[in-house]
């Protein structure tokens, strides 16, 4: 015959398999809010690799440069902060995942007490057992939707390190392009200062001659000596750039990151070319769209658990051990105990917190969706301006180089008409300056052509792979 505590037991079995019962409401990703298409994005060759999947170890082929990544990736703080909130999501979801299992543990206590002053009797009683105190049975999944949720936060921040990472060596690569170009530019500055003294020596020599003017001369004087401020100005700007790279990578620039680098960005070997591919693949390529899906997912399994607020909670209680009024018969037979305590907690009343916890729920995955949406329109943004640099630097590089090599003819051609006394110093002045301004443009779109290409590989997701 059934006693009552077989169907306490057989209703307690139902209910577990009961247990479990998600209200999360169906995950949906939301539609891209951008176009189809990049502008200015140039067809894709058949089997051409995607930035993502290029190690960036073969897309920054210089080794310097491969020098200074590692040692951004070994000694960078903010890649370490990214690293440790790894860990810390992975141990809260372990601790979130821990509530859906009962916590058993061992007890063991004895008291020995007189009742009354006035008595003389001394009472004894000890226990030992096992046993879970107040575990809640998931019934509607409220446990299983925090644990969803913490799991997401903790692929969240797995793919926010990513995002840190990529940033990371494109920093790296911009910095080091920075002061190889800061280098170029303190040469160009160098030899203009150079020319302009020789300009001001010839220049005082007429004048102390009679041959020109004082305005030539003063003219002369005012260049030379606005040459000689550029180049201290540039002196602190690669100063300072190199200070900005040597925090990217945790520790002073090497000497020969920089070696041979007075000819500038013009012996570096072209980058690999890249396929734009189409917006919809940066759902896939680019870590901190994931991450922000990733906090979608949560928010979304957040409702859940907000839903789930509104049901019953039912916990349990239970040990089982021996007791004894005597610690000498503790374990001695008949004196085994058991306790089985179920409980139900039914919510009626709480001034709505219940449903003002679901509704900021609700307003958190409205959040999260428009966070989400924002990274896709910022990733396309990134993209369209780097592919208006692909298609536009070249062009301009060209002009420039054309440009700066008429100038040369043409301060040649005013430095010999000088010399010969049919020109006047103005005229060879502003000839120096032309071609002192049209060098510095030549190399700074250099730099600009360059950094636009770690730009591209940045943003199409590429530098979170490695061999």
């Amino acid at each position: 015959m059934k006693t009552k505590y077989t169907h306490s037991l057989a209703a307690l079995g139902a209910a577990l398999l009961m247990s479990g019962c998600s209200l999360i409401p169906k995950y949906e990703r939301p539609a891209a809010p951008v176009p189809a298409t990049f502008p200015n994005a140039e067809p894709s060759s058949a089997g051409q690799p995607l930035a993502a999947t290029i190690a960036w170890q073969d897309y920054f082929t210089d080794p310097r440069l491969q020098k200074l990544i590692e040692l951004a990736l070994a000694n960078n703080r903010d890649l370490r902060v990214a690293v440790l909130n790894i860990e810390q999501a992975r141990a809260q979801f372990q601790i979130t995942r821990s509530a859906l299992f009962p916590a058993v543990n061992a007890s063991a206590s004895g008291t020995r007490q007189r009742p009354s002053l006035l008595g003389t009797g001394i009472s004894e009683s000890y226990s030992v057992g096992l046993g879970f105190t107040a575990w809640e049975i998931d019934f509607f999944g409220r446990i299983a939707s925090l644990k969803d949720s913490a799991l997401a936060q903790y692929l969240a921040t797995e793919e926010a390190r990513k995002a840190t990472q990529i940033s990371l060596i494109a920093s790296v690569a911009n910095g080091w392009l920075a002061v190889l170009g800061d280098d170029e530019v303190l040469e160009i500055t160098r030899q203009t200062m150079v020319t302009r003294d020789e300009s001001l020596k010839l220049t005082k020599l007429r004048f102390d001659n009679g041959v020109s003017s004082e305005i030539d001369f003063r003219f002369a004087e005012s260049q030379a000596e606005t040459a000689r401020a550029a180049y201290a100005q540039q002196q602190r700007v690669r100063m300072q750039n190199e200070n900005a790279l040597a925090q990217l990578i945790g520790a002073p620039v090497p000497p020969e990151a920089t070696q041979g680098s007075k000819e500038g960005l013009k012996a570096l070997a072209p980058m690999q070319e890249l396929p734009a591919g189409l917006p919809s693949d940066l759902l896939g390529e680019r870590p901190d769209i994931r991450a922000a899906e990733q906090q979608l997912i949560a928010a979304n399994a957040d409702i859940g658990a907000a839903r789930a607020n509104f049901f019953p909670r039912v916990t349990l209680t239970s040990s089982v051990g021996t007791a004894s009024s005597e610690f000498s018969g503790l374990f001695k037979s008949g004196s085994k105990a058991w306790a089985f305590a179920p409980q139900i907690t039914l919510p009626i009343f709480n001034a709505g917190a219940n449903q003002a916890t679901l509704d900021s729920a609700r307003a958190g995955r409205e959040i999260a969706v428009a966070q989400y949406e924002k990274s896709i329109q910022t990733a396309f943004r990134e993209v369209a301006d780097a592919l208006a640099g692909r298609a536009t630097f070249d062009d301009q590089l060209r002009a420039l180089v054309a440009q700066t090599n008429a100038e040369e003819v043409r301060f040649k051609l005013s430095d010999m008409r000088y010399r010969n006394g049919i020109a006047s110093g103005l005229d060879l002045l502003d000839a120096q300056r032309s071609l002192y301004t049209s060098q510095l443009a030549t190399a700074q779109t250099r730099q600009s052509l360059l950094q636009n290409q770690v730009t591209l590989y940045k943003t199409l997701g590429g530098g979170w792979a490695t061999h």
